[in-house]
């Protein structure tokens, strides 16, 4: 039975990491196959109903069906909310700018969120913004610019405007949702749970009063339910047990940062990209203001420490 351990084990935590890591890698080229045979409302509606089936599994087996009985009124509440930023509209938003866009360019334009976080958080959580993170914004910022004009930054014409607006808009939505789920301190995989079966009811009237519910081929019927059981079901639960194994969490956290170099290995294998030289330049860009937003106040203060040091 899955549990969540009191103890540590760096062994445990670094094996689920390594595998949420890894299913989040294929992600980018799991959405564009996908798009070939579902529609992004079609990939997203069964994609979610994949997900509840994974979640339902996992509630079943750690026995946390109990944690339903808890809910109030507010948490309720919380989860209507929650469910409509992520699932529906989050993800409508970010596999319309796949359908769009390269996989390269709509999945690393989405990696841009822990720096939309810090724009955010000052909007919503009254957080004052210093000089590293500015400069982190703009050295991701330049990032994006670069992907988004496939490394044209004097020409800046971009091939599909609206998708890297949506990719972008997606990164909006995730750093939103992320500011949600920090204020709500509920069980995580129970309140997973009941988001994702609020967005499913959004889905479902959505797709009664706009686009029609069709059941798809069995090669789109298998990428949603790759989608919907890696991406958003179980992987999640794999991640939160790596946390909870973890002695150090945030050197577990930084394995996050293999996810986008993963990606676009598999993007080139599985979808047949070439991987763009202004991709991975970008790429780069981003994942610089990111570890500058993180790390930056520790670098510089050890740095002075080391100068400090050498002039006594």
């Amino acid at each position: 039975m899955l549990t969540f351990a009191p103890m540590t084990n760096p062994r445990k935590s670094i094996i689920f990491a390594l595998l949420a890591v890894l299913f989040w890698s294929t992600m980018s080229s799991a959405f564009k196959v996908s798009l070939n045979y579902l529609s992004p409302f079609g990939l997203l509606f069964w994609s979610v109903l994949f997900a509840l089936l994974s979640l339902f599994i996992v509630m079943l087996v750690q026995r946390k069906f109990r944690f339903l009985t808890e809910l109030n009124r507010m948490d309720v509440m919380r989860s209507a909310v929650m469910g409509f930023v992520n699932p529906f509209l989050y993800y409508l938003v970010l596999f319309k700018a796949y359908s769009l866009l390269r996989a390269q360019e709509a999945g690393m334009l989405n990696y841009t969120w822990p720096i939309v976080l810090v724009l955010l958080s000052v909007v919503f959580l009254k957080q004052r913004i210093g000089f590293l993170s500015l400069l982190a914004v703009f050295v991701s910022f330049l990032g994006i610019l670069v992907i988004s004009s496939g490394g044209n930054l004097l020409d800046m014409r971009f091939d599909e405007p609206f998708g890297v607006a949506l990719a972008i808009g997606s990164a909006f939505l995730w750093a939103l949702y992320w500011i949600l789920n920090m204020k709500d301190k509920r069980e995580a995989v129970s309140k997973i749970l009941v988001n994702m079966l609020f967005g499913f009811v959004y889905l479902l009237l959505y797709g009664i009063i706009f686009e029609g519910i069709q059941v798809p081929s069995v090669e789109g019927m298998l990428g949603a339910a790759y989608i919907g059981f890696f991406e958003m079901g179980i992987t999640f639960v794999f991640w939160l047990l790596a946390l909870q194994y973890a002695a150090n969490t945030a050197h577990v956290s930084n394995l996050i940062f293999l996810s986008p170099f993963m990606a676009l290995f598999f993007i080139s294998i599985f979808v047949g990209e070439k991987i763009l030289p202004s991709t991975v330049v970008g790429l780069l860009l981003i994942i610089s203001g990111i570890m500058l937003q993180q790390f930056g106040k520790v670098f510089f203060s050890w740095l002075f420490a080391v100068v400090r040091a050498s002039k006594s």
